[in-house]
């Protein structure tokens, strides 16, 4: 099978050739658009998320040998969640080569935090399928670069980091409230409320209710700051 122009230059641009060029389109295929003829990423989604931690727990260990786990942890959190997936998709332009149905094209899901992060977890399991890990981790490590110099070494995520600036302050932990849910069901948006027993409160979108919570504790934290 010939790949299209475009396929051709997103090779290019995450520096694999694919032997087996539809575990790419497989990869790059959303279930807006999937059939029984042409099976979605989720499956190679969920694989690449493994892969991905792997590499990130491997390279970490390695290059920090003296760190315990605790230290370790929120690192690799920050290397493997959907957000630094989805920034990763964004600089190869894997928005661009994604297909979509109709109705997530017109909603931006080119943009799409979520769908960018899945994809990109996709295509990391499409390359360790076609050319086994040691490829996969050498292309993963290449696309991070610095992000894994760089990741601070208290890095949290933002619900972690709230429920210890709670914690610090004798509250109860936050809440997570759904309230509303938009959408088709294939792809929801949701909005959650996070709130304090101190009665402050922040909401955020997302299209799924773990990154929805992460935002919305973000925006909380964000506020809690600017009120100093």
């Amino acid at each position: 099978m010939k790949l299209s122009s475009d396929l051709r230059a997103f090779e290019g641009r995450i520096g694999y050739e694919f032997k087996d060029p539809e575990l790419l389109i497989r990869a790059l295929t959303h279930g807006s658009i999937s059939s029984s003829t042409r099976p979605d990423n989720q499956r190679l989604e969920f694989l690449g998320d493994r892969v991905l931690g792997l590499v990130m727990a491997e390279r970490l260990l390695e290059d920090d040998p003296k760190s315990a786990e605790g230290v370790l942890a929120p690192r690799y959190n920050a290397l493997v969640r959907k957000e630094a997936c989805a920034d990763v998709a964004r600089e190869v332009g894997l928005g661009e080569v994604l297909k979509l149905g109709r109705s997530e094209q017109k909603t931006g899901g080119r943009r799409k935090l979520a769908l960018l992060g899945d994809a990109m977890e996709a295509v990391i399991a499409a390359v360790y399928r076609d050319a086994g890990f040691d490829v996969a981790r050498d292309m993963v490590l290449r696309l991070w670069g610095d992000r894994i110099g760089k990741v601070e070494a208290d890095a949290r995520d933002p619900k972690t980091s709230l429920q210890e600036w709670a914690q610090a302050r004798k509250l109860a932990p936050p809440k997570y409230v759904e309230v509303a849910r938009e959408g088709p069901d294939h792809a929801p948006e949701f909005t959650i409320e996070a709130r304090l027993d101190n009665g402050k409160v922040a909401q955020a979108r997302a299209n799924s209710k773990r990154q929805a919570e992460q935002a919305a504790a973000k925006a909380l934290l964000d506020a809690l700051e600017s009120a100093k």
